[in-house]
């Protein structure tokens, strides 16, 4: 069943409101897998290429939260921080009510980002230097 542009909305408010909430608690909630399972479908679907690396995070993160009981929240921290910015680059591609929808998303990701590694703020430009270094 193919999904309509009010369930993408109400997917995208329903994050938005797991990551604005207590980041700690949503990070330990059952369902979190179901969660990114939906989110990244919902990306692939888009059939964006522009949203290769968010639906390559999202697959990192449900990775990530699957296999430990004590994840890295320096690894979240740079995935939600990269997700939040392409996110907001996204937010073109997005139509009508969609598209403020995405931009909150994308507020809310880089906020969830900032909440989990205050210490270690990096910006976007110094996680794209690190991933180039490592490769």
């Amino acid at each position: 069943m193919e999904k309509t542009e009010v369930q993408h909305q109400v997917h995208l408010d329903s994050t938005t409101e797991l990551l604005s909430g207590d980041l700690a608690e949503a990070l330990s909630r059952s369902g979190l897998d179901n969660h990114l399972q939906k989110w990244i479908e919902d990306i692939k679907a888009l059939n964006n290429s522009e949203l290769h690396q968010v639906v390559v995070d999202l697959q990192d993160l449900k990775a990530h939260f699957g296999g430990t009981t004590n994840p890295d929240l320096q690894l979240v921290r740079k995935l939600l921080h990269r997700m939040g910015t392409n996110t907001d680059r996204a937010a073109v591609f997005a139509d009508g009510n969609t598209q403020p929808r995405v931009t909150k998303l994308s507020e809310a990701l880089l906020a969830a980002a900032k909440q989990l590694g205050q210490d270690d703020a990096n910006t976007a430009a110094d996680d794209l230097k690190a991933d180039s270094a490592s490769k």
